[in-house]
């Protein structure tokens, strides 16, 4: 069995994540830039938790990036609907932690 480098871990784990928050979005009619900023977000996302040194526990590793990339984002949401911010902290912590884990698991096979 071929062991994938942690780049293409994180990668494909930012893709899968990627499609499963988009098709919420997708059902709801958002705009293709909200679309393709979600999806680039979780590949982004995937990528940096997966080449990180960090020394934490690879669900809290996630979390942490992965809330840290959306911080100017949720700043934004803030400024135009305070209301759309706790289902985007959610989604972001669920999405990370996720990740994290993930990611984890195959690096340590």
């Amino acid at each position: 069995m071929k062991i994938f480098n942690k780049t293409k871990i994180g990668l494909i784990v930012g893709i899968i994540f990627g499609i499963v928050d988009i098709i919420p979005m997708i059902l709801m009619k958002m705009t293709w830039d909200t679309l393709i900023s979600a999806f680039s977000m979780c590949v982004i996302g995937g990528f940096i938790i997966s080449t990180s040194n960090l020394k934490l526990n690879n669900t809290l590793k996630g979390t942490l990036i992965f809330f840290l990339m959306a911080v100017p984002i949720m700043i934004l949401v803030v400024a135009g609907s305070p209301q759309e911010l706790i289902p985007m902290l959610i989604t972001n912590l669920i999405i990370g932690s996720l990740m994290g884990y993930f990611i984890g698991r195959v690096r340590e096979k």
